[in-house]
C-alpha cells in the first residue's frame, strides 16, 4: 500500500444508496430522530392544535375523519354476546337464552345517557363515537372509570368520564399553565412520568396523571392534578382506558391521525381560498374615473353601503363599483384566468397522496365516485381494510374493556347468572365472549354480491351469521326469530281467510 496517502473509504451497502452523503440529491438530507419521547411527546402539544383546526377548517380534514367516524363506528358497536358454550357446558338453547338476558341488560345500561356517562352528555354509542374521533384527531384519548349511586331505573353504578388528551399531563408547579416536556418523577416510588403517564421500573403503565385543566386555560383556579391508577388494586379491572395506536416500542402518547397530512392540508386550504377570492375578484365589474374634479364632490367610491368615515386613498372592488381617483393616478391589472383549468387535477393529485396516507382512497375521501364499478370496488375494498382494523382496535381498547367491568357489575349484583365468574379465570373469559357489529361495507352492486354470498354460504367458505354481518350489519339470529314469527303469522292469516273463501263459493 503506498504510504504517504490516507485510504479511500468506499461506499458499501446502505451507505451507496439511502445513507449516502456524497450524493448530490442526499447531502442535504439531513434528518434526526431520537426516542419517541422526543419526537413524539414534544411534538405532540403543536400537532394536536394544528390537527383540530384543520378538522375545523379545511373540508378535506374534516371529511377524514369523519369518513373514519362513519365507517368505522357509524350508529354505535353493539353488543352481540358469545360466551364459550362448550367450555361452559352449555346447550345452544341454553346459550341463546344467556346471550339474549346479557345483551338486554347491557342495552339497558347503554342505551340511556345519564346510566353511562359520567357527563350525562351521551349514550354508550354516543360515547364511542366521541372517543374515536378524539382519538383520531388528539392521538389518543382516555376513558376514566367512576361509580355513581345506582336508581330504580338504572341498577348499576359503573360511569364512563371520557377525558381529553390535554389534560393527562405531567404535574408542573402551581402557577404554570403548559405542560412540561421534561421527564417527570414519582417522588413516592420513584417511577418516570412521561406526558402525564407514568411508567415502572420495567416500562409498564402503572398510573395516569390528570390535570384539572387544559394547558394556557384562562382560570383563577390553581393547577391539581390526580393521580388514578391504571389498574384496580383489589380486582385488577382497568380504572383508565387509553385508546391510541403505537407506531414506535415504548410509545406511551399517541399521535395524531393527521400528522402525516398536516402540510399538505393546510397548504390545499391556503390554495383554495386563493383561487376563490380570485375567481371571485375576476367576477366584479369595477370602473375607474380619472377627473381633474375634487373625488370628495363625487357620489362614489362607496362599496356596497355607505360608509360612515371614508378615506379618499381606498378604493374598493365589488358589483357594479365606480370609484373616482385622483389626477394622476392609474389602475393596471394583471390577466389571470380564473377559475385556473389546473385546479382540480392539481387538487385530485394532492388528495391520492393525502388519501394513501390516511388510508381513505381520494374518491372516497372527496366522495366523488366518478371511476368504474371495478375501481370504485376497489377503492372501496382497501379502505375497508383500514375501517375494520380501527375498528378491531376500538373494540379492544374501549368496547371490550367496558363490557368486561360491566359483567363483573352484573354477575356481582346478581342481575346476570354466571357459575364459576369469580372463582376460575378461564371460566371468566369464556362467560365474556363477545363480538360487536357495526356498519357493514355497503354494496354497490347488491345482485351480485347477495349472490356471492350466497354462494359462499352454499360452499361452507361462510356461515349465514358471517354473511349478515358482511351484507348489512344485521344479526342472523334475530332475523331468523323475526321471519319464524313473520312466517307463522302470514300462516295463520292464510288460514283464516281460505274458509271464508269456501263458504262464498259453496253459497254460488
Amino acid at each position: 500500500m503506498p504510504t504517504g496517502k490516507a485510504k479511500r473509504v468506499s461506499n458499501s451497502g446502505y451507505g451507496d444508496a439511502g445513507a449516502s452523503w456524497r450524493k448530490r440529491a442526499l447531502k442535504s438530507f439531513i434528518a434526526s430522530s431520537i426516542s419517541a419521547r422526543e419526537d413524539i411527546d414534544w411534538n405532540n402539544y403543536t400537532m394536536r392544535q394544528r390537527a383540530r383546526m384543520l378538522y375545523m377548517a379545511a373540508p378535506l380534514a374534516t371529511s377524514a375523519v369523519k369518513t373514519n367516524r362513519t365507517n368505522v363506528i357509524g350508529c354505535g358497536l353493539k353488543l352481540q354476546s358469545k360466551p364459550n358454550a362448550e367450555l361452559l357446558g352449555l346447550t345452544p338453547e341454553q346459550a341463546a337464552a344467556w346471550e339474549r338476558r346479557t345483551e338486554a341488560e347491557f342495552e339497558l345500561w347503554a342505551r340511556k345517557k345519564r346510566s353511562c356517562d359520567a357527563t350525562g352528555i351521551n349514550n354508550f354509542y354516543g360515547l364511542q363515537q366521541l372517543a374515536l374521533t378524539s382519538w383520531l384527531l388528539s392521538g389518543d384519548v382516555f376513558a376514566v372509570m367512576k361509580q355513581q349511586s345506582p336508581t330504580p331505573l338504572n341498577p348499576y353504578s359503573l360511569r364512563i368520564h371520557l377525558v381529553e388528551a390535554d389534560r393527562i399531563m405531567t404535574p408542573i408547579g402551581k402557577g404554570s399553565t403548559y405542560p412540561s416536556v421534561t421527564d417527570g418523577k414519582n417522588p413516592d416510588n420513584g417511577n418516570r412520568i412521561f406526558d402525564g403517564v407514568e411508567v415502572n421500573h420495567d416500562g409498564q403503565i402503572v398510573a395516569y396523571h390528570i390535570c384539572n385543566h387544559y394547558p394556557g386555560q384562562v382560570t383563577s383556579e390553581p393547577n391539581e392534578f390526580v393521580r388514578v391508577e391504571a389498574y384496580g388494586s383489589m380486582t385488577g379491572l382497568p380504572n383508565v382506558l387509553q385508546i391510541m395506536d403505537s407506531e414506535r416500542p415504548e410509545q406511551y402518547r399517541g399521535i395524531s391521525y393527521l400528522a402525516q397530512v398536516i402540510e399538505p392540508m393546510l397548504q390545499m386550504r391556503r390554495y383554495t381560498e386563493s383561487e376563490l377570492q380570485a375567481a371571485l375578484i375576476q367576477s366584479f365589474f369595477t370602473a375607474f374615473v380619472l377627473t381633474q374634479a375634487d373625488p370628495t364632490e363625487n357620489p362614489y367610491n362607496e362599496a356596497g353601503q355607505p360608509q360612515i368615515s371614508h378615506d379618499d386613498d381606498e378604493y374598493e372592488m365589488g358589483p357594479g363599483q365606480v370609484n373616482i381617483m385622483k389626477p394622476g393616478e392609474d389602475v393596471k391589472f394583471g390577466a389571470p384566468t380564473h377559475p385556473n383549468a389546473g385546479f382540480d387535477a392539481f387538487m385530485k393529485c394532492l388528495c391520492e397522496q393525502c388519501g394513501a396516507a390516511l388510508e381513505v382512497p381520494a374518491d372516497l375521501l372527496m366522495k366523488s365516485f366518478n371511476a368504474s364499478y371495478s375501481a370504485s370496488r376497489a377503492a372501496l375494498m382497501e379502505a375497508w381494510k383500514a375501517f375494520k382494523m380501527r375498528r378491531e382496535w376500538f373494540v379492544d381498547d374501549f368496547c371490550k374493556p367496558i363490557y368486561e367491568i360491566w359483567l363483573h357489575e352484573a354477575v356481582a349484583r346478581g342481575r346476570i347468572q354466571a357459575p364459576g365468574f369469580f372463582s376460575d379465570p378461564i371460566i371468566r373469559e369464556a362467560w365474556l365472549g363477545s363480538e360487536w357489529i357495526g356498519p357493514s361495507q355497503g354494496q354497490l352492486d347488491p345482485t351480485k354480491e347477495i349472490q356471492a354470498e350466497v354462494m359462499a354460504v352454499e360452499h361452507g367458505f361462510s356461515t349465514h351469521e358471517q354473511s349478515t354481518i358482511k351484507l348489512n350489519g344485521g344479526n342472523w339470529n334475530a332475523n331468523i326469530r323475526q321471519i319464524t314469527e313473520e312466517n307463522k303469522k302470514i300462516a295463520e292469516a292464510t288460514a283464516a281467510a281460505e274458509p271464508q273463501g269456501g263458504q262464498d263459493n259453496a253459497q254460488e
